[in-house]
């Protein structure tokens, strides 16, 4: 990620100068997902919302210096998304996704560093969908992130509950990340990943590729970590529904997913799975 320098990204016309009102939401990538722990079609208890907050997309250039990954292609805007819930079953890969923002971390990341430490003394590449105010107010943890060869994708401008949102604001929402991730991070935010719910509809996959993005992520993995089960029902439904090709949702701030992650690494590899990025596990 660099800081300084012009985006390479086309803007959208609406929607990229402003960010509209949008709630902060619990993390959309743990929300009840299609395939809950794993197993598809299966429900999950929803995560608790938040009242709605109001954000403005940010303007000012930021200053961060990081290694990248080479360059991914422009986004450019176009039809509908494609959502996506896993990579090749035939390939002997998985995908760690994690959610970053507020409502992972609080306002002191001490446990996304933590994680991100591990990672990188691990060999664990992982995927980190962030909020981009957020991250906008935390560039200090880019050059983590990006340190050990992991990738940031977008995860909405302030976390909202997307499903609840006019196109106006869902659109905005979408530009207002990628702008920062643009600013902050132009070889990053190739993906797209919904807020507030586990299933992106059919209106979010058109203003996702209204922005640019060709695919929306989602999961088929979800162990339902930021209810705080602990390390050890952290890694037993990881265990429970991983299959090549999988793609788990997790997310920093919590203890037991800090704690759990060496673990998980450990279960990937003893069970013949390479960690690699989104990415990597959709177009290698």
């Amino acid at each position: 990620m660099e800081g300084n320098g012009p985006s390479r990204r086309r803007l959208l016309a609406a929607g990229s100068a402003v960010a509209a009102a949008a709630g902060l939401a619990a993390c959309s990538g743990s929300a009840s997902p299609a395939g809950s722990a794993g197993a598809a079609g299966a429900g999950s208890t929803p995560r608790p919302l938040r009242a709605p907050a109001t954000a403005t997309a940010p303007a000012t250039p930021g200053s961060v210096a990081a290694s990248a990954p080479p360059p991914g292609p422009d986004l450019v805007p176009g039809g509908p998304a494609t959502a996506v819930a896993n990579g090749p079953r035939d390939r002997p890969r998985v995908a760690l996704t994690f959610h970053l923002g507020p409502h992972e971390t609080g306002q002191d990341p001490v446990l996304a560093r933590q994680l991100l430490g591990e990672a990188a003394d691990l060999g664990v590449p992982i995927t980190v969908f962030a909020v981009g105010q957020w991250l906008d107010a935390h560039q200090d943890l880019i050059p983590p992130i990006l340190a050990a060869g992991n990738e940031v994708a977008n995860h909405t401008y302030t976390h909202p509950t997307l499903t609840a949102l006019p196109a106006g604001q869902v659109a905005a929402e979408i530009a207002g990340c990628r702008d920062v991730l643009a600013r902050l991070t132009p070889t990053q935010g190739r993906y797209f990943r919904p807020s507030g719910t586990s299933t992106a509809s059919p209106l979010i996959l058109t203003e996702a590729g209204a922005a640019g993005y060709r695919t929306v992520v989602d999961f088929d993995v979800d162990p339902l970590d930021y209810t705080s089960p602990g390390a050890d029902a952290v890694v037993a439904r990881v265990r429970a529904g991983l299959r090549p090709g999988s793609i788990v949702s997790l997310h920093f701030g919590y203890p037991g997913t800090v704690a759990a992650f060496p673990r998980i690494a450990t279960l990937l590899r003893t069970a013949g799975l390479t960690p690699v990025t989104v990415h990597d596990l959709l177009t290698t």
